[in-house]
């Protein structure tokens, strides 16, 4: 058991029966008033994020996340397929578990799994990733003036907002925390 004064972002604990995750905290002492914790939680099954206030020093059921390495394989219409580096087993990832991060996978790419005993329950991908720009439609000489931008999907089946001077074929960098249009991949 850890008490609030051990909360960290980032820390899974257990509450009302469901695993969350801190995202951030803030012990505050308002005036005569006993002393409380304010902290953010995200819910790791379904991504909602609820406030909620702790007594000071009260307990709570801390969870032990184990994050190992994965390959992503493939996505077999069900669910997507991971192969363990190590042992070079493979399980199906329920795309609820992956959320928005499932349009940023590509077969081959190494990902970090959270895992609580057997059971997976979230994906950490990298940062920014490398995608080729599969199909847009042609961007017009003289619009650039305004910084404009056009729809563009990608390998993966997603699609991005670009800027015009982005073509087929072309390979693009896309921030997989926000989904937006980076650079141009060099080669």
């Amino acid at each position: 058991m850890a008490t609030t004064a051990d909360f960290r972002v980032g820390m899974v604990i257990k509450f009302n029966g469901e695993l969350h995750r801190i995202d951030e905290f803030i012990h505050r002492t308002p005036g005569n008033l006993r002393a409380f914790v304010q902290a953010k939680l995200r819910n790791l099954r379904n991504g909602k994020v609820t406030e909620n206030r702790f007594r000071s020093g009260e307990e709570v059921e801390e969870v032990r996340v184990e994050q190992k390495e994965f390959q992503y394989l493939y996505h077999d219409g069900a669910s997507h397929q991971f192969m363990d580096k190590e042992t070079y087993d493979q399980i199906p990832v329920d795309e609820k578990v992956l959320g928005d991060a499932a349009k940023f996978l590509k077969e081959g790419e190494t990902v970090q799994l959270m895992m609580v005993g057997l059971d997976i329950i979230g994906a950490e991908i990298p940062f920014n990733v490398a995608l080729k720009v599969v199909e847009t439609v042609p961007g017009v000489k003289g619009d650039t003036a305004t910084g404009a931008t056009k729809p563009a999907t990608v390998e993966t089946g997603a699609t991005f907002n670009v800027p015009l001077f982005v073509n087929e074929g072309d390979v693009i960098r896309v921030d997989t925390r926000t989904g937006q249009y980076l650079e141009r991949a060099k080669n």
